[in-house]
Formats: C-alpha cells, structure tokens, sequence
C-alpha cells in the first residue's frame, strides 16, 4: 500500500535492514565519547562552531573529479546474491533452529538415530521454506513500494550541459547545481548559492528534523546571490572545501573558493539539509556537497533495533528449559538403562542384552536427546511466523483505520510486536502533527471597549455566560455572535453597523484589526485580484488571515511601509522601527496615515502587558486557554516625538553595543513597552486531530499512562493538553523549570515530600517540565526521585525536548519501571523514541514518511491508536498466548509418552509411534489448531472492546500468560500424557488375538495411542477457544479426519510403495477393533473432564469482567448490569480516575506548583535568526516583480 506521494516515504528512511555501507559510524561512539543510550537512538547533540578538518574537496562544474558517494539509498533486506547464505544465519542464529539442525546432524550418525535419518530433517526443510517465502514475499512488497514511489515522487532539477533537466533522486551527484522549488523536499545537502527572495534568502521547515513548527531562515553567500540564469551557472568554475561527513545538524565548516577571489567562509547559515522543506520561496539554487549515506540526516541514522515481544522473550527462556528437561530426561533414561541391564544380566537369552553390551553412557545420552528432542516444538517458530503475519495483514485491511482523506492505511510494518500491542502502560506521544494537525485557526476575539468589556464571541459561548462577564456599561453593546470557522468564514451583520453607525466601539474594533494587519512579518503575495500569505510562524498566518476575513486586508508590503485595505479604504502606515520579535511578544513602531507615532504590541499575558489585563479580563483568558484555546493580548501606545527621539538614541546606542548585547536591546525595549492601552485578545486554536480527546479518554480508561514529549513550547504545549482532556481545570500543575542540578534537586525533592504517603501512587496532578531541566532531572543523582515525581502524576509533559532527551526519557521508564511503552509521533525528531520504544508508531502525515519507515506500524491518525491498542493489541495477545501454550501443551503430551514407554521397555531406546507419524504431528496432523487459534480466535467482539476499554487490562498484566501459567499447561499434559499411555496400555496389558487371527504388538499400542492424543488435543483446542466458526470447525474436526484417513491409507502402502513395512495392516486392524472405538471416545473424555470442571467451576465462581461482557454478548443485551458492573475485578479507580477531576489532597509548599488556569502564549517565531526581523521586512517590494525563473516553459513540461 502506497501511503501518498511524499517523497519522504525512501529517501529519508534509515533502512530497517542490511544495506551497503552497513558499518558506516559505527566508531563513532569511540570517536565523541557518546553514551551508550545515544549511540542506540541514533541522534546526537550537535556541537555548535565544532573544529572539523577540512577533508573534503568539491569541484564545480567538474563532475568527473567529484568521485564521492552515490545518492541512492537502499531499503532492501535482502540482494540476489546475498539471500540465502544471509537468511541461513539468520535462521540458525535462533535457538530452536540451531538445536533441531544439531538433532539432524546426529541422526545422520549410524545406528544412533531411533527416529531414522531423515524425520527431523524434512520438517526443518519444510519449515525454512515456509519461512523464507515469507521472507520473500515481505521484502519484496517494501522494494515494490520503495521503488513506485522512486518513480513518481522522486524528481529534481540539475544543470546538467548547460540546461536544467529532470531526473530521480538517486542520480544527484556531488556537485550538482540543484533547483528546488517551493513546497519541495531537498534531495541532499546543499549549500545555498541564490534565491528569489530578496537578499537571496529562503525558508525550510525543519519539522523533520527537530519538530518546531516555525520556519528557518537561510541566507546566500552576496558573492553567490546574482548567480540566477544558466549561463552564469554553467560558467561558474572554483572549489568547495568543507569537513568530511558528520551527525552535526547545526555546524558546518566549509570555503568557497571562486576563480582567484578570496576564500568565502561557509557556515550553517548557508547550508540547507536533506530532507528539510523549502517553504514561502519560489526557488533556490544549491551545490550538493553530500549525498546519500553522507549526508547529515543519514549520519544520525541508525540501523533500527530488533525488537522482541515480552511473551516471545518469556518463549524463548522457557524452550530452553524445556532444553534442560530433555536432558534430565535424557540423563534419567541413560541411568534407568544401566540400571535395567545390571538388574536383568541374567535374563532370558532371546532378548539378546548382549547386542547393547557395548553401548557407552555416551552413546545412550545421544539416542535418548534424539528420542525426547520433540519435546521442543519444531513447528512453533514458522507457526508464530505464519500467524503474526496474517495477523499483520488484518491490521493492514482494516478500513477502520483507513484514512479516506490521503487513501492510506494502517500498515503492520513488522509483525514481530503484534501482542506487544495489547500489553502498553505508558504512551509517549509527540504534540505537533501527531495530536495536532499543525493548522492554526483564528477561533474567537475579544475587543475591550474603555473598561467595559465588548466581546465578539462564536455561538458555543452562552449570552448568560457572556453578562456574567461584562457589567451595565456593555449592555448597550451589539451582542450579535462573530464566528470564525475553520475555514476563516466570518459574518457578522452587528460588526458592519457598529462602522456604519458610528458606534462607539467603532474606532476600537477598528483599531484592533489594524494591529494585527501590521504588526507581524507576513508577506503578501498577489496573483491576479487574489492575495496570498507567506508567514514563517503559522500563527502570524492565521491572526492575518483571520484579520482579512473581517474586511482588514494586508495588501502591500515595502521596504519602509505597510498598506492595507480597511473596510475599502487605503490605509499606509510608515514601518520606523522593528523591534526584534520573541517567542513571547511582537512589537513595531509606526507612524499612521494621520501622523501620529504609534507602537503596536502583541504577545503573551505572561509579558509586561499582563500588567493591563484586568481581573475580569484575566478571567475571560483564562476560560479561552482552558478550552484550549492560545491567547494573545494586543495593545498600543501612542508616542510622542520627544519620547520616540529619546528612545531612538537609546535604540541606536544598544545595538552598538559588543557586550551582552541582547541583554541591552530587551532592556532598551522594556523602556518603551510601557502604558499600554489594552485593545482586546485574540484566541487561536492549534486543530487537533479527530477524536483526540475521545481517544485519550479510551486510553486512560484502559489504564495507560500517556506522557507528551514534544519539542515546542512548554505554553503550547500546556495548551494543547487542556484541548486533549490531558488536563483540567482543577488539576494541580507542577512545572519544573530549573537552570542548575542543585536548584533543581531541590525542587524535586521539595514536591516529593510534600507528596508523603502518596509519592509512586498516581494523583490527579499534572508534571510539565522542560528541556534544560530535564537534563538535570535525568542526571544520575536525581533520577530516581524525578522518576518517583513523575510516576505520581497522572500527566506529564516534557517541553522543548531534543530528539535525544525524547529517546532518553523513554529509555529510563521502559528499564527503571520495567512497563511496555509504546512511542508515537510524526517526524524525524521523533525517530529516536519510536525505536528505543517498546512498540514503536509513526504517523503517515504531512511531515512525510521518515517516523512511518522508522517505526514498527504506520497508522494515518492518532486516533486509530484506540483500535490499534484495545482490539487488534488485545486479540493479539490472546490469539498468539493461547497459541504458545497450545503448542507447548501438545507436544508435551505426545513426546512424554515416550518417557513413559521407556519404563515399560528397559529404556532401550525404542519408539513406540511410527517414525513418520511423530514427525508429521506437528508438521500435518495437529498443525491446523494452532492456526485457529492464533488467527481467527476473539476474547470478545471489537464493539464491546472499544466500549469498555478496562478489559484491555487483562491483557495488560499478563495474567493469562507468564511463566507460571506456562508450566501450569506444561503438568497438565504431562497428566494427560499419563493417561493417554497408561490406560491403553492397561487396556491391551493381556495380548489379544484380532478377528484376523493376528495378535497385538507394541506398535499396535502406538497407533491406539497416537489416535487417541490427536483426538484429545483437537478436542483441548476447542475448550481453549471463545469463538467458534468455520474454520475452528473445519480444523478441530478435520484434523482428526485427515489422521483417520492417513492411517487407512499409510498402513496399506507397502509393498506397492516401499514404506513403513512395520505399519503393514495396521489400519485395518485397529479401525474394526471394539477396543479402539471404546477407548476413542472414553479416553479422551477422562483426559479433559478435569478441563471442563475447572473451566466451569472458574466462569461461575470466579467471573471476570471479560465473562461479564461475553454473557452481555452471548444473551443480546447492550448494556451490562449494574451489579455486574461493580463486581468487576478490573479496577474501576483508574476509570474515575481518568474520567473526571477530582481535587487534590496534597498540600504544596514551594511556588513550583500553579493552581492557576493557564494564560501562556509562544510564537512559532525563530529568534536570533541568520537575518533579524527588521532586515527581513525591510527586504520585500511586494509591488515588483521577483526574480523570473531560470528554466523555461518547454523544460518544466
């Protein structure tokens, strides 16, 4: 399944497998002293001005000198030529493989083997390729997908003999002049030689790589920035000398040399990488200096772990037990052997002891291990395999997670994890494009009228909630609702009557929509009677936008001005100064069209404009941010001439200043941003994705913890949360913002005492902590008591992460807590958690494919996590468990019976089944159950599942299989093996002469035997299973059918076909014996009685709420009883506790803790960028032409 067309979905994918130039930095931990848990995630901090060595040499122009590493990225697992010798490895690196290849090669030993030479070997054959067809099959859909997407999505423009030609990614070389144009993903590392912005700028979104929002600026080198037509390009000539390839995103250190011109110094400012986006730029051009496994975002890949499921690693230990069991079997038959012919030397002649005289304690050793190897399931890894996989594909089918919007579905990208699914306690999800959908929307306004409060508000606020918040000087205020969708439709009759009518609050409505057509760095572009907008920060796009949906239009910008469009009229305000914009606050001082000098100011309430936010005005905020709302107050001040000459001396003296120059232009800005007059508020939505707060709530009722670990703003993301029901109103928050180790040691250790008795009890609070201080709260001294802290939260939320400390903090709670965790996100920031996660899920979005081909399954939207987890997680881990011990269970019984047929024959080593028939049990006659139950077998249906999401917690904590239940299934085979061989045994004791005259003999024990164990292990995989169909039929009855029918048959081969001469006539004796039919149906039923009983006993005096729900089903109610609903032994605490706030019981002392709503606001603004805010708008003339194109028409088609 194609998930769209993002080119992302190859070129940016770290292979999850062996590739070329596998051992790439693979020293580098050695070489930067890297910690183990950075060298695992892949990502490293980048070492700002780091002194590099120049070793690299790029010739322009000069194609045949440029001998360096090719673009094309390989995903693969296997070549041609590399298949077979690799899968081999790979399969005998497992355990099972490896002992059954060691039991083939000893039956390849003469006269050791009681089972015959070839009866393990052909099952492994048939077992490996089973195997390696599915090997096949799934590395050839990743190619077909990899390759499809090559093809459509892959295409740059190079300069290539003097004209610009299209072609794939894979053919970009070093030293390539690219063009990319807007909306494009960069193909490789590039330094940027020219634009069509003004100054030769460009912007990219980094989300990929570090998961903000805003955009980045880039600027050219002024020696490279005329360089537009190919004529000049083609004659450039000279050479780039740069460092060789490194993980470092934010340095690089390279010289342009140009003819015999100076050496032009290159830095980070002029480097644009792979896989960043180039955004509100018509086209760039770039020289590649690094391609493919070279470049940055491929040096800070690795190779993604392999990952083993908590129930297959509890497999895995208990095969190898069941290893040592065969050895104390094995060395307990080789003692009962010697102790046999030492008691019976002296027996009679005719049993010929004197054959075996010369067998060794040794050789009784290897006859023994080859007799009781099957105890170990043969079939169970390759019937694993088979079920995972189709079980993959059901999660790829399911069209309820089928994103219609982009045609993509849900894709299982290793099926290795499928019941790890339906075992998460803690889910680490990322905020941008994972909970959001990173559109931001001008949702509702606030407009203050004098000290009386005007409001325009949506139709969801009440006019009785909107008097309680306005007092009699606003009745008289036109109260008709202003709505603003999401599509930024606006109408609102009252608004045009207040400009009409001269209403009072004409000029403040007036004058609040000015603000925000002014005070922002948006860029208008025109095309036709059509205006668009080119922003860096998403939310100056929507407060513009939003400004022009009301009838205030920014139409033109100019290097010293401003002109917009108010309700028709013209309006040109002349830009004096720029002050250079935060996170926090946007700041611009103009002079308007009646000449006054004016600032205008936007920002946060936590800025200075706080200071004029009233109570009552504070309240309303606080109402908007706890809807989840972002809210900004926007204010102005008028300014008078000496005022503005006083400060524009102090301006220009500051940013002379060489020391501490920040500090002193923030305080040259305060001077001025004072007594402001407080215009209103505006309120943007940062959109979640559908059913967000639906699928948390579900999540928190099946008692996952969800922590957000995000790399944007500690406000935002604060705001988010209240939108996603993370938080509430009443909720306590902790908010951990330390700049040492001791102030932060401190702090924690402050909380968790005020915590007492409830420090590692999870409490209705809320822990928000952000990057800088989570660097010290993971440090070795406060880690545990952080980890305490946070444990007794029931939210938290990590801000301002790095891709590392996001992979770090997952890292802790999956070894300290030992919980599955499961990580989710979008982006290439978040990579590093997906793989060091448990379970690891990307989301196919906007950002492209990177978090996608990185994880462990693909879903298009965060909300398909609630089917993900509660269904297909719980039938998972219920279809591969009951697989498991089923498997265990039926070989137990077959393979014991051996031990106890040793008793009886002087443990001589001879077999009491057909050498065929024990190695075609697991291969044939008792393969088709487990398939059943792994494949088709459901706890309950998907409806009840989503419905009450508490019974994911069954299989959550593992109860219904760990080591415990394990062996519990092992001795209950080990009974029935018991009495599947002694009661036969009693009841054939004294020989009997057939109707044929023939006698019975012990092969003829066998087969009565081997019939009654296939019949009662089908019978056990129908008390085993909870949903009968066609299928479970068609393979517990089949199976006993198709080993009726091949004991007719192979007991009537030979002489025709020479085989199995022993079993000559078998068949037909035992089918028309009275004693076969007889045990037939009473052995079985003796063997399971115990089964049934318990099984009964268990549902009636022990029910579960997983009882309760299949009786609701069973019986057609839709709702359960309430008397059953309080007798569920899931604990019901965890659903009140998720489901509604309650208060806090904890007293706080330290001022770390706000009881307070949340009024916090942060720009996705860059800050300190390679050119400053002023320099930027003062580069556009929106009212020229940019730069034409340097390709013509015929080349673009």
């Amino acid at each position: 399944l194609i998930h769209g067309p993002s080119p992302l979905s190859w070129a940016l994918c770290p292979p999850r497998a062996s590739r070329a130039g596998e051992g790439w930095g693979m020293t580098r931990s050695l070489l930067w002293g890297l910690s183990e848990v950075e060298e695992k995630m892949g990502w490293r901090q980048s070492l700002q001005g780091a002194d590099v060595p120049m070793g690299r040499t790029i010739y322009l122009n000069e194609p045949l000198r440029n001998a360096f590493c090719e673009n094309s990225i390989s995903t693969a697992k296997y070549s041609m030529w590399s298949f077979l010798p690799r899968y081999l490895y790979l399969q005998f690196s497992k355990t099972a493989n490896a002992f059954f290849l060691f039991i083939t090669i000893l039956q390849q030993i003469p006269d050791v083997s009681p089972t015959g030479k070839y009866t393990t070997l052909v099952p492994l054959l048939v077992i490996l390729v089973i195997s390696g067809i599915k090997e096949i099959v799934e590395d050839y859909v990743s190619v077909l997908l990899v390759n499809a997407l090559k093809n459509t999505a892959l295409n740059v423009r190079v300069l290539r003999q003097n004209a610009w030609q299209m072609i794939l990614w894979k053919e970009v070389n070093v030293g390539d002049i690219v063009k990319a144009t807007n909306g494009q993903f960069l193909p490789a590392d590039m330094v940027l030689i020219s634009s069509s912005e003004p100054q030769a700028t460009c912007f990219v979104a980094t989300s990929n790589l570090d998961g903000e929002t805003n955009l980045k600026i880039r600027q050219a080198l002024s020696e490279t920035a005329t360089m537009k037509t190919e004529k000049q390009l083609s004659n450039l000539s000279g050479k780039i000398k740069c460092e060789e390839p490194n993980f470092h995103f934010n340095s690089f250190a390279g010289t342009l040399y140009l003819n015999e011109k100076s050496p032009i110094s290159i830095g980070p400012d002029q480097v644009l990488l792979r896989g960043t986006q180039l955004k509100n730029t018509e086209w760039i051009l770039g020289i590649v200096v690094y391609t493919g496994f070279e470049t940055k975002f491929m040096q800070n890949a690795v190779k993604s772990p392999l990952k083993r499921s908590k129930v297959e690693k509890v497999t895995n230990m208990q095969i190898l037990v069941l290893f040592l069991l065969l050895l104390v079997m094995s060395l307990v038959s080789c003692v009962g052997a010697i102790y046999w012919k030492d008691r019976y030397r002296a027996e009679p002649w005719y049993i010929g002891k004197s054959d075996y005289d010369y067998h060794s304690f040794g050789f009784d050793l290897l006859v023994f291990i080859i007799l009781y190897h099957n105890l170990i399931p043969i079939s169970l890894l390759v019937t694993l395999e088979i079920v995972k996989y189709i079980q993959a594909l059901f999660i790829n089918w399911d069209e309820d997670m089928h994103f219609k919007g982009s045609n993509v579905y849900a894709m299982a990208r290793t099926s290795n994890l499928n019941e790890e699914l339906g075992q998460v306690e803690y889910l680490f999800s990322d905020k941008t494009g994972t909970l959001t959908c990173n559109v931001m929307t001008f949702k509702k306004c606030s407009i203050f009228y004098i000290y009386n409060l005007f409001i325009i508000f949506p139709p969801s606020l009440s006019l009785r909630d909107l008097s309680s918040k306005s007092d009699d000087g606003a009745k008289g205020l036109s109260q008709s609702p202003c709505f603003i969708s999401d599509a930024y439709e606006f109408n609102d009759p009252a608004l045009l009557q207040n400009f009409e009518n001269d209403h009072p609050t004409k000029e403040y409505i007036k004058e609040f929509l000015t603000l925000l057509c002014v005070c922002h760095t948006v860029v208008p572009e025109r095309e036709g009677n059509n205006i668009s907008y080119q922003a860096s920060s998403p939310d100056e796009a929507a407060l513009v936008k939003g400004a022009k949906k009301l009838g205030f239009v920014f139409t033109t910008r100019m290097p010293n001005s401003v002109t917009i469009e108010a309700m028709g009229e013209e309006l040109t305000f002349e830009i004096l100064n720029v002050l250079e914009f935060s996170r926090k606050r946007m700041s611009i001082i103009v002079r308007t069209p009646e000449g006054r000098l004016r600032l205008y100011c936007k920002g946060a309430v936590s800025t200075g404009i706080h200071y004029y936010v009233m109570n009552f005005k504070m309240s309303l905020l606080c109402d908007l941010s706890l809807a989840g709302l972002r809210t900004l107050c926007v204010a102005y001040i008028d300014l008078t001439e000496i005022e503005y000459e006083q400060w524009l001396v102090m301006y220009k003296k500051a940013i002379t200043v060489v020391k501490d120059r920040m500090k002193t232009l923030e305080d040259c800005y305060d001077s001025i941003e004072k007594k402001f007059l407080l215009l209103g508020a505006t309120a943007i939505e940062d959109r979640l994705q559908a059913r967000v707060p639906e699928t948390i709530t579900s999540l928190l009722k099946a008692n996952i913890k969800i922590w957000v670990l995000t790399g944007d703003k500690q406000e935002t993301a604060i705001n988010i949360a209240y939108s996603c029901k993370l938080l509430s109103g009443q909720m306590p928050r902790i908010q951990l913002n330390a700049n040492s180790l001791e102030a932060t040691q401190q702090v924690i250790s402050q909380n968790c005492q005020d915590l007492g008795a409830l420090l590692g009890k999870e409490n209705d609070l809320a822990l928000i902590i952000d990057g800088k201080t989570l660097k010290y709260a993971l440090h070795v001294e406060v880690r545990k008591c952080f980890l305490n802290l946070a444990l007794s939260c029931r939210t938290v939320l990590c801000c301002r992460l790095s891709p590392l400390q996001k992979a770090e903090i997952v890292d802790v709670v999956k070894k300290q807590v030992k919980a599955i965790t499961l990580a989710i996100g979008d982006g290439a920031n978040d990579v590093g958690m997906i793989q060091t996660a448990h379970v690891g899920v990307g989301i196919s979005g906007n950002e492209g494919m990177l978090a996608t081909n990185n994880s462990d399954y693909a879903i298009a939207q965060f909300s398909y996590l609630e089917k993900l987890l509660l269904v297909h997680g719980a039938w998972n881990y219920f279809r591969v468990t009951k697989c498991i011990l089923y498997c265990f269970y039926k070989n137990v019984v077959l393979y014991i019976i051996e031990l106890w047929f040793a008793i009886v024959n002087g443990f001589s080593g001879q077999i009491i089944f057909e050498r065929w028939c024990i190695s075609l049990y697991n291969v044939i006659f008792t393969s088709l159950p487990p398939f059943t139950l792994g494949i088709f077998e459901r706890c309950c249906s998907q409806e009840s599942l989503l419905r009450y999401p508490q019974l994911y917690r069954i299989s959550q904590t593992g109860d219904i299989f760990n080591i415990k239940v394990l062996w519990i299934q092992c001795i209950n085979a080990i009974v029935h093996s018991f009495i599947l061989f002694w009661l036969p045994a009693k009841m054939l004791e004294h020989d009997m002469v057939l109707q044929s005259g023939y006698t019975t003999d012990y092969l003829f024990l066998g087969n009565f035997i081997y019939t009654y164990v296939v019949v009662t292990v089908c019978l056990k995989a129908g008390l085993e299973t909870m949903s009968w169909n066609k299928f479970t039929h068609f393979a517990i009855w089949g199976s006993i059918m198709i080993w009726l029918g091949f004991f007719a048959v192979y007991s009537s081969l030979w002489p025709t076909v020479p085989v199995a001469p022993e079993m000559t006539g078998q068949g037909s004796m035992a089918l028309v014996c009275p004693h076969f039919w007889l045990g037939f149906f009473i052995v079985p039923i003796v063997c399971l009685i115990q089964n049934v009983a318990w099984k009964s006993i268990r549902n009636t005096c022990h029910r579960t709420l997983l009882e309760e729900v299949r009786e609701m089903e069973s019986s057609g109610v839709q709702v359960l009883r309430r008397d059953s609903v309080q007798s569920f032994k899931v604990e019901e605490v965890n659903l009140q506790r998720s489901s509604s706030p309650r208060p806090c019981q904890v007293i706080f002392r330290n001022n770390s803790v706000d009881l307070g709503a949340p009024h916090g606001y942060a720009f996705s603004q860059v800050e300190r960028a390679v050119i400053s805010q002023e320099e930027l708008v003062r580069s556009y003339d929106t009212t020229k032409n940019k730069p034409q194109k340097t390709f013509s028409s015929a080349t673009l088609e």
